[in-house]
């Protein structure tokens, strides 16, 4: 299949396309959009992904320099609150963030890369960058999941391969003009509703080669399907927490939040892509 020539590929969409062809091609290729709800209850998503929505902001805010005094009255609601604080509690001195960061580091908000990979552009939107002196890379990515996924459902993520790939391929302009090196590179997840257990992933030379003949192969792969060839995933599960089940015929009722999150929990779950974070993606 050909591709239309401003074709962009994120993690997000290259998870959408390991976990269901027909969800890939529907949304990305034919972009269709269908009235559907995510999962229920819808109110509690809704709200929910609404206050994700607003910590992101608020983190990027404060990166950027603007005044506590002004960013803590926007944490409206338990959860937001919640998680304000505990972003508040671990950047300062001795916290699992500031830590993290490294003294005198270059810090970058919300900062997009982009890198060709084949026929389309490899997108990537981080939710923080810090870069030290000494050239260490730090790739933050903000959760408000409300539980904590394991380590081995995140180091299958497509995110957790295609950010720090990413930024050795093009950071070299976020580090006086030398490449970084794989080493150098770390993702590091940080949950709200965990604050002192973020979950690190230093890279390699090794997962970096690794990772680009991967990514290479699943262009490659999607440029060798023709329609037919999208085909629906054989998991069912996921098709409740999927606005295009019931033009798929895998049912009208959506998946209960909750059901999601335990599965999560255990290691056994399949990504639940919040609309904002797709969005943070790719709008650039």
């Amino acid at each position: 299949m050909k591709l239309p020539d401003d074709f962009q590929l994120s993690q997000g969409s290259l998870q959408d396309f390991v976990e269901c062809r027909r969800r890939f091609y529907l949304r990305y290729i034919q972009r269709l959009a269908w009235p559907a709800v995510q999962s229920e209850p819808v109110l509690e998503f809704e709200r929910y992904m609404q206050q994700g929505e607003q910590f992101h902001r608020m983190v990027q805010q404060h990166q950027l320099g603007l005044p506590l005094e002004r960013l803590t009255p926007m944490a409206l609601g338990d959860d937001l609150s919640r998680w304000w604080l505990n972003y508040l509690s671990q950047s300062r001195e001795g916290g699992s963030l500031e830590t993290l960061v490294g003294d005198g580091s270059r810090r970058y908000a919300e900062i997009s890369l982009a890198f060709p990979l084949g026929p389309v552009r490899l997108v990537a939107k981080f939710d923080l960058l810090s870069v030290t002196p000494q050239g260490r890379a730090v790739i933050f990515d903000w959760k408000t999941a409300r539980k904590r996924p394991r380590r081995q459902w995140l180091a299958a993520h497509l995110q957790t391969r295609v950010y720090p790939y990413l930024l050795v391929q093009v950071g070299a302009y976020l580090n006086q003009g030398r490449p970084f090196e794989p080493e150098q590179v770390e993702m590091v997840y940080w949950f709200a509703n965990f604050p002192e257990q973020p979950e690190r992933f230093p890279y390699s030379a090794s997962a970096f080669n690794a990772d680009g003949e991967y990514l290479a192969e699943l262009v490659s792969g999607i440029q060798r399907l023709e329609e037919q060839d999208f085909t629906l995933t054989s998991d069912q599960r996921r098709c409740a927490f999927c606005v295009y089940r019931s033009l798929c015929e895998r049912g009208d009722k959506a998946g209960m939040l909750a059901e999601y999150e335990l599965e999560i929990e255990t290691g056994e779950g399949f990504e639940l892509e919040l609309d904002f974070e797709q969005i943070q993606e790719i709008e650039f």
